[in-house]
């Protein structure tokens, strides 16, 4: 991963995590999300906030997101280096498969560091 896109993961985790651990967990999941869609090209990163977002659901007792995130940390750690949908979000909640918008904010930083980048 290029030390921008790491430092730019890096600071979504950490967010999120503080946010968790202070029990706020929408806006932890929200920040998991972001850190999902920049991770989810390299499988330590996108198992990662996987499971980060099985632990809000489990905080939650949201057993749809308990068990979709089971199998989305396996899949993470299996098929992250081949195909990922880009801009998914992670949750288990959006269809596994399918491919959503980029924020604004992380489409030119993924374009320019993200996997299959110049920078890559």
């Amino acid at each position: 991963m290029h030390p921008m896109l790491r430092q730019a993961y890096e600071a979504e985790m950490t967010t999120a995590i503080t946010r968790y651990n202070a029990e706020d967990l929408q806006l932890a999941f929200s920040h998991l999300e972001r850190a999902h869609i920049l991770g989810q090209s390299f499988s330590v990163a996108h198992a990662r906030a996987h499971w980060w977002m099985l632990k809000v659901g489990w905080k939650r007792r949201d057993i749809v997101e308990i068990i979709g995130q089971i199998s989305r940390i396996l899949g993470s750690l299996l098929f992250s280096k081949i195909w990922v949908p880009i801009g998914n979000t992670g949750g288990a909640r959006v269809p596994p498969f399918k491919s959503l918008p980029i924020p604004q904010d992380l489409q030119g930083l993924l374009k320019k560091y993200g996997r299959g980048s110049k920078a890559d």
